[in-house]
């Protein structure tokens, strides 16, 4: 790092991503980190363009979000699906009457032509969130998944919340990746970062449709800062969500070590959970520094402390490159 301030790029997810932001905005400098977030998730419901993500992320900075679902605004209330649901099963994707204001404003600002990089930027200012939060691309990518017992393939969140991700799968495509742009402010946020960290979230739903944005790996390699990853799995388990039975299922070892040779393409330096430090020197040989250290967010005290683990992490890589 280069001053007590530094430049900090993190590729984000949902759930995990957005708990470590929340714990680096208390020791690093908001304006100075960007979050290049996943937009794989997004969907359109009702005519409403969601961003799971996005909000996920923005709703946790601003401090509004439900702390018991992990998403959502805080204090909500659920007239509309109620409602909805006299028309049918069309509330199986659940939108609180103050989040669908969010998707009203973002859908509505779409059809103005402005872009999803611009809407954010708004809605992010709206909530008074000084973090830059940046979607990878501005162009339409979804995320789908192959169901193993049927051959049907389905979006992701109807997957994930249509079947509550009780379903095997066999295979996880992004379709429309191949012509999708990396954004110009996306492109400057990672090769001006003097630190590139990989939250904690999902590999293969949540980070791999962030890299496989033609162009993020180009730019990983022209920052001038090292790249930390924090591994989402510990104890060969995923604290949140289908991540380490996803791993499994697609042929893939749902480890710390196997998060390492996932990863080890972009990365210098894997931070990993205290249970998994017997992996150190599989990790090692995989070509990736170990960092050991408590990485449970189960507080915001304890998600500003990872924070600073992860600055830490960085300096055994301080100049190097990807």
């Amino acid at each position: 790092m280069t001053n007590t301030s530094p430049n900090i790029a993190v590729i984000c997810g949902g759930v995990g991503a957005a708990r470590f932001l929340r714990g680096l905005v208390r020791v690093a400098e908001p304006a100075n980190i960007s979050a290049i977030i996943n937009v794989a998730d997004d969907m359109v419901l009702h005519g409403l363009a969601i961003s799971p993500d996005i909000d996920t992320i923005t709703y946790t900075l601003a401090d509004a979000i439900d702390p018991e679902r992990g998403w959502g605004l805080r204090d909500e209330t659920w007239r509309a699906m109620e409602a909805l649901g006299r028309y049918g099963d069309r509330n199986w994707f659940s939108l609180g009457d103050q989040d669908i204001a969010t998707h009203l404003q973002r859908t509505a600002r779409l059809a103005e032509g402005a872009t999803l990089t611009e809407v954010t930027a708004e809605i992010a200012a709206a909530w008074d969130v000084d973090v830059r939060l940046l979607p990878v691309t501005n162009d339409p990518v979804s995320t789908r998944v192959t169901r193993a017992d049927t051959d049907e393939e389905i979006s992701f969140q109807e997957y994930f919340v249509g079947t509550q991700h009780s379903v095997p799968i066999s295979r996880v495509r992004f379709d429309g990746i191949d012509a999708a742009r990396l954004t110009p402010e996306a492109t400057a946020a990672i090769e001006a970062a003097d630190v590139v960290v990989i939250a904690p979230s999902n590999p293969v739903v949540s980070i791999a449709p962030v890299l496989d944005v033609p162009g993020v790996r180009d730019a990983l390699a022209a920052s001038g800062g090292p790249c930390v990853a924090i591994s989402p799995i510990v104890g060969g388990e995923a604290l949140k969500g289908p991540a380490a039975n996803m791993l499994h299922e697609l042929g893939l070892d749902a480890s710390a070590t196997g998060v390492a040779q996932l990863w080890s393409d972009v990365i210098d330096v894997l931070v990993i959970d205290d249970v998994d430090a017997a992996h150190s020197l599989a990790v090692a040989r995989a070509g990736v520094t170990p960092y050991v250290t408590d990485t449970i967010m189960a507080s915001p005290v304890r998600s500003s402390a990872l924070a600073r683990s992860v600055l830490s992490a960085s300096l055994l890589k301080q100049g190097s490159t990807t």
